[in-house]
């Protein structure tokens, strides 16, 4: 769990004592090290589970506050935003039954979390990216109100010096800029720490470089972002840009982001870690520090080495190196971050001991992978996972290169189930959890296919904004039933039971998919656009995307009506007989609001707009005949039904 209880700025003052804090903890690291400090021997294993929070329409619910409080549990903690929390495992010896377990504390843990959500009129679920997610969730307005999460904010803000740009290329194309971190929220994960001793540290990390991919390859779960369809593991691009602090010039010059895969094997131990995040990343969080470490060695005590923890929780390597104390005894983790929440809980303890049981084969087979592989196949592998899942081609030891799926059913699940037999864990369990994963590959089904799958299915069936909630509420159904993704049927439209609640706000059927015109456009490019799409307004923007105008058929009529329109004359600006002030809404605005609008102000279209007046959509008095339509009719089926 990440400290919360920081202040919520720091003068440059601070932030150089600090400084001097975590270099005094690294010294008494090193000094820990070299007296063998550290307990070894001992093998442990956990996890940390982040979620979703609902509302009763399967979108976006901040209700973190509310939770904790109804919760009032110890395990459960607060994410970066009221729409997430985050629950942490105990540590489990690893052998025996440690991945049953684990699994059955995580049931329980989740259980409380429902029935507290469904108390107060919410739900829980578990997925990597929340497909009904929308940008105006993404607000400082929806963050937690903790000093911690906005001082991180304005540390990165101010060192990115600028707005935060997104581009994300898959079958669909996602770019935009946002003012804040808040992206990060979108994304939640099953994190799996796996406990070294310090002598075997930099073997052991190495190793989780090396299988980091393939597994990830099989665990995807995140392909859709607002509304777009982009990587089977769309985290993994979302997360390194949404808290990327570099600047312009830093970014030319190749300065590696904060969240990052690393730049190459760690050849000695966890020390060159820790003094490389040290030397590449500016501190951006601080507090005060009322312990001397080497005062504590020297009276046989356990520093807490709170400043170099504090700045190590600020970089987000993949797989991060986590120093720890348990029961009065230092420790050193290796934190594994790639992996999605979801799509159940079986599913991703299956991911889990996929992880665990390569960790103690490779291992155990190999002295030294940086001598069978190379970090630029290991990193290229990740990029290639998380871009394609199963679909991805790898390189694997000696170079050989694999379709994932062979790559893990041929090789990687044979030296998995050895390496958990190695450990002694439950041979009930070591079937159960790599039987999924090799269903998984057989069928080709992760949790991201099954999200891609499902909308394909669903072709043109109902708004977009229905369609998502479609796959949430099936993800919810299917997660609650506990019968792993490679089992469940396709999401359909026909599954989202909350119809009343899908048109309650003008965001949720809005048209997206819209024909603009620019100000200097010529008219005949309006009113073409008018014919060829049968519709009757037209938006005009500027280079930026912000609203500017509007061009109604009724404007064109009157501009025919003045005899304007003949081969010979002028030609017209778009700005020159554009509504210059249209009456507009947000995607938040209530359908019944906006039905007065137009009422009102006699109009028959209104453009929807977010911050900055940027354009977003439009309604028109089709959609809302449309709307009233579909609800007329399912009234009808339910009144039948009755």
């Amino acid at each position: 769990m990440g400290r919360h209880d920081l202040p919520s700025g720091f003068t440059e003052d601070q932030l150089r004592a600090f400084m001097k804090a975590i270099l005094a903890d690294v010294h008494a690291l090193e000094r820990m090290l070299d007296e063998d400090r550290f307990e070894s021997g001992v093998r442990r294993i956990g996890a940390e589970q982040e979620m979703f929070l609902l509302d009763r329409a399967g979108r976006a619910w901040c209700g973190a506050d509310a939770m904790m409080k109804r919760l009032s549990h110890p395990q459960f903690t607060y994410e970066l935003a009221q729409f997430n929390l985050e629950c942490n495992l105990k540590p489990q010896m690893f052998g025996g039954k440690c991945l049953s377990l684990m699994e059955a504390e995580l049931q329980g843990l989740m259980q409380m979390a429902r029935e507290a959500a469904k108390e107060m009129g919410g739900g829980v679920v578990l997925t990597g990216i929340l497909p009904t997610l929308r940008r105006s969730d993404l607000t400082l307005a929806s963050m937690v109100q903790n000093p911690r999460f906005l001082a991180l904010n304005r540390a990165i803000s101010h060192l990115r010096g600028g707005e935060f740009q997104f581009r994300i290329k898959g079958v669909d194309e996602f770019e935009m800029t946002h003012d804040n971190v808040m992206l990060e929220s979108c994304n939640t994960s099953f994190q799996v720490h796996f406990q070294v001793g310090p002598r075997e540290f930099a073997k052991l990390y190495n190793c989780a470089q090396a299988i980091t991919a393939p597994v990830l390859s099989a665990a995807t779960n995140s392909p859709v972002l607002l509304g777009r369809r982009l990587w089977r593991e769309t985290r993994v691009a979302l997360f390194q840009q949404s808290v990327d602090a570099r600047s312009a010039a830093h970014q030319l010059r190749g300065r590696r982001p904060r969240v990052n895969f690393g730049d190459g094997w760690v050849r000695d131990s966890v020390l060159e870690i820790f003094r490389e995040d040290i030397a590449r990343f500016r501190v951006v969080l601080a507090t005060d520090i009322d312990e001397d470490p080497e005062a504590v060695l020297d009276r046989g005590g356990v520093p807490a080495l709170t400043a170099l923890r504090l700045h190590n929780g600020t970089v987000y390597r993949w797989n991060r190196a986590c120093y720890g104390i348990s029961e009065g005894k230092p420790h050193l983790r290796i934190e594994a971050r790639a992996f999605p929440a979801g799509p159940t809980i079986v599913d991703e303890m299956a991911n889990g001991a996929f992880f665990f049981g390569l960790m103690a084969a490779v291992s155990h087979e190999f002295d030294d992978v940086s001598k069978v592989m190379s970090f630029d196949d290991a990193k290229g592998n990740f990029v290639a996972a998380a871009r394609l899942g199963l679909q991805a081609n790898l390189t694997w030891f000696h170079g050989r290169e694999y379709a994932a799926q062979q790559l893990i059913q041929e090789v990687l699940l044979p030296m998995a189930r050895a390496g958990l037999e190695s450990a002694k864990v439950d041979s009930g369990d070591i079937d159960r959890y790599l039987g999924i994963i090799d269903e998984r590959c057989k069928r080709g089904r992760t949790g991201s296919r099954w999200v891609l799958d499902s909308l394909s299915a669903m072709g043109e069936k109902g708004t977009k904004d229905q369609r998502m909630g479609a796959l949430v509420r099936a993800l919810q159904s299917r997660q609650e039933a506990g019968e792993p993704v490679h089992t469940w049927d396709l999401a359909d439209t026909g599954e989202f039971e909350g119809w009343k609640e899908s048109y309650v706000q003008v965001g949720q059927f809005m048209t997206t998919d819209l024909f603009t015109v620019h100000p200097e456009d010529v008219v005949d490019l309006a009113a073409s656009l008018m014919d060829w799409r049968h519709i009757r307004h037209v938006p005009v923007e500027d280079n930026e995307g912000k609203l500017v105008g509007l061009v109604s058929h009724r404007t064109l009529l009157r501009l025919v009506g003045q005899g304007m329109r003949g081969a010979e004359r002028t030609p017209v600006a778009v700005k020159d007989i554009m509504i210059g002030d249209p009456v507009t809404v947000t995607p938040s605005t209530p359908t019944l609001e906006a039905i007065e609008l137009m009422r009102r102000h006699k109009i028959g279209s209104l453009p929807v707009v977010e911050e900055g007046h940027r354009l977003v959509g439009i309604i028109t008095e089709r959609d809302l005949i449309r709307v009233a339509a579909m609800l007329f009719e399912k009234h009808l089926r339910e009144t039948n039904a009755e």
